[in-house]
């Protein structure tokens, strides 16, 4: 078969035709999908970025499940930590209940007098000022007078000791002196030791009460040095002037109290606080990670691994009221009870429940640090997330407004030139109208 002999014009004018056909295929291609690239073939540098960089974007955005996972586990040990500080607070409340009904349970030892109401009309004081206002030392006792303060009579060694013991606590003092030290200087000395306080009553009588709830015992002495004064103190040498007993410094004073029903009913109260601070601690965990419950959180940043992997590692506490020091309630004094029925016991549960209120807010702080971390770096990874894929849009993506405009353009070319090959088969048919 012989072929077809096109002219020159209308050859040009086909060509031009399936330019523009080619050329409206690929914009309108680019109109339906919205990227002027779609495969390597469009642009390979283009292309593979792109993919290169949603492949990171997508991996990103799997590891925002995991630090939104973290941050809630972070935030629920945070709350159970607000938690168990209130049931702490709580607890402090109830020790606070039971030293407010300490009073019986001080021992307490009332002297007799060391005025007498002669000396009151001598010197136109009160029993109690006459008292206060006399000197320790003296071979024996002077009455007062209107000229002399008068002298209790512990002996006449230059060297005055105090010595104070309660439980496992003992105080010693050598600040006193037989010559010039008063009976008001002894009770400030006393109130100084922190194991007892000492006042005179209005009946001229010293009066001593144990700051806790152990036997106190109470010992003055004199002696040419302090060693010998502390020994004397020890056995109680001056006590009898002083209208105490000699066995005061070695027996002791005991509390006269008896027990506290008061206290004694608050034993299951702290206890309970006690048993649901551990219930709590355990609660605290959230999608199988508690960090009160001793676990280990890791908080992966990037889609690396090994050395170049970025992560936080949250290590987790074992919460618990024996791990934060608080010991239970009960009658008696153990490795792990306090008595409440002893006040220095007191005293030491409540420093203890302080103690651990300080541990708490230490864990709180470290817990509020780590959570900050995986905030930002959540916040930074959505970020980047989102430069990621705008970047890689970027690269792929079509110009809708100018292919469009593309588009007409081609539609309006495509008419000319059907319109030229129109005029071109034109001039061809001319040709025959010669031989017709």
């Amino acid at each position: 078969m012989a072929n077809t002999v096109l002219s020159q014009g209308v050859r040009n004018n086909l060509l031009a035709l399936q330019d523009v056909a080619a050329q409206s295929t690929a914009v309108q291609q680019r109109l339906a999908t919205g990227k002027k690239v779609n495969s390597a073939v469009d642009n390979a540098v283009n292309y593979f970025t792109n993919l290169g960089l949603n492949d990171r974007a997508s991996q990103l955005s799997s590891l925002l499940d995991g630090m939104s996972n973290s941050v809630q586990t972070i935030q629920a040990a945070s709350k159970g930590i607000d938690s168990i500080t209130k049931l702490i607070q709580s607890a402090q409340s109830t020790i606070k209940q039971a030293q407010a009904d300490a009073l019986a349970n001080r021992p307490t030892k009332s002297g007799t007098a060391l005025a007498t109401a002669a000396e009151v009309t001598a010197t136109g004081s009160s029993l109690k000022d006459v008292t206060l206002n006399k000197v320790l030392g003296g071979a024996a006792a002077a009455a007062a007078t209107s000229s002399s303060a008068g002298a209790v009579g512990i002996g006449t060694g230059a060297s005055v000791a105090l010595t104070l013991t309660s439980g496992t606590t003992t105080y010693t003092s050598y600040a006193l002196n037989s010559t010039t030290s008063t009976v008001r200087d002894l009770v400030a000395e006393i109130n100084k030791s922190g194991i007892a306080s000492a006042s005179v009553d209005d009946n001229g009588k010293l009066v001593i009460t144990g700051s806790g709830s152990n036997t106190l015992q109470i010992g003055v002495g004199q002696g040419a040095s302090n060693a010998a004064a502390l020994t004397a103190a020890q056995a109680g040498g001056a006590n009898v002037a002083l209208g105490f007993l000699a066995a005061d410094a070695t027996t002791g004073v005991a509390s006269a109290g008896g027990t506290s029903a008061v206290r004694a009913n608050l034993i299951q109260q702290f206890n309970d606080l006690r048993t649901q601070i551990d219930q709590l601690a355990k609660d605290a965990g959230y999608n199988g990670t508690n960090l009160l419950d001793g676990d280990k959180l890791s908080i992966i940043f990037n889609e690396k691994t090994g050395s170049n992997q970025n992560k936080l590692d949250v290590q987790g506490t074992t919460m618990t009221a024996a791990n934060l020091g608080i010991l239970q309630a009960g009658t008696t004094t153990s490795a792990t009870t306090f008595n409440i029925q002893n006040d220095v016991d007191l005293t030491t549960a409540s420093d203890s429940l302080t103690t651990a209120l300080a541990s708490l807010r230490s864990t709180a702080s470290n817990l509020g640090s780590n959570l900050a971390v995986a905030q930002t770096r959540q916040d930074f990874t959505r970020n980047m997330v989102t430069t990621l894929q705008t970047g890689a849009d970027y690269l792929v993506n079509a110009d809708q407004n100018a292919e469009a405009a593309n588009l007409l353009a081609l539609q309006t070319r495509q008419q000319l030139s059907q319109t030229a090959l129109s005029l071109s088969n034109q001039a061809d048919q001319g040709v025959l109208r010669l031989f017709g």
